[in-house]
């Protein structure tokens, strides 16, 4: 580990923490991800290697447990890394408040659809099995389609048809749907301009951004142009 060699407690603290996808990853910890594939799906352009030698130095600096029950292993933070939940909030709502633009590089389907199936609220959803399928316009096919089930108290999300009944179709541009999730806008913003679309029945229509709802941080004041 490189140090600072400052008793600076933030040179200390940095020691630790700002190697590349480091609070990304803890990120991902603190957002419920505990099995390895779980947090690659959170984190999808780190390699694999590189993720693992990450959760090692977390684990190493004793912010990150390493357990193995019935021949599978899971990560967990300890104590010292669920306080840093503050840090990660205070970073994403700077983030939101101050860096806005969005390149290219930075949408990415399958962190997307990732994020909305591990905050929905399933408990605004009907009891019998819902299905919403996701179109996104301008992507390459291989990512351009996903599925969202929940059923039984569990969410499920596929980027292949799962074969039941859809329940509703929501369409738009990677770029938008972005945004929306973000809280860049609103969801009657964008249904009343067209950018995305509830391909449903009225009822449903109705309810569809209820069910999706948008990120945790979305509700950040944003600070005004100029």
């Amino acid at each position: 580990m490189t140090t600072y060699g400052q008793f600076c407690p933030m040179a200390k603290s940095m020691e630790v923490l700002d190697e590349r996808w480091t609070l990304l990853v803890v990120r991902e910890m603190l957002l419920g991800s505990t099995r390895f594939n779980e947090l690659r799906r959170g984190v999808p352009k780190m390699s694999p290697a590189l993720l693992s030698k990450r959760l090692r130095t977390l684990e190493r600096a004793g912010l990150v447990q390493r357990r193995v029950h019935g021949g599978h292993t899971s990560y967990h933070l300890t104590q010292a890394g669920q306080e840093l939940s503050t840090v990660v909030d205070a970073l994403g709502a700077w983030g939101l408040r101050w860096i806005g633009d969005l390149g290219d590089v930075d949408l990415d389907p399958h962190l997307l659809m990732w994020d909305i199936r591990r905050t929905v609220p399933i408990d605004r959803w009907p009891r019998a099995r819902t299905v919403v399928a996701f179109e996104l316009k301008e992507v390459l096919r291989a990512g351009s389609h996903w599925w969202l089930v929940v059923a039984d108290g569990d969410v499920d999300l596929c980027d292949y048809d799962p074969g039941y009944e859809v329940n509703a179709v929501v369409t738009g541009s990677l770029r938008t749907l972005t945004r929306l999730w973000r809280g860049d806008v609103s969801w009657p913003e964008t249904l009343r301009n067209g950018a995305v679309v509830v391909s449903a029945d009225s009822l449903v229509r109705r309810q569809v951004p209820e069910w999706i709802g948008q990120a945790r941080l979305a509700a950040t004041p944003r600070v005004e142009a100029g």
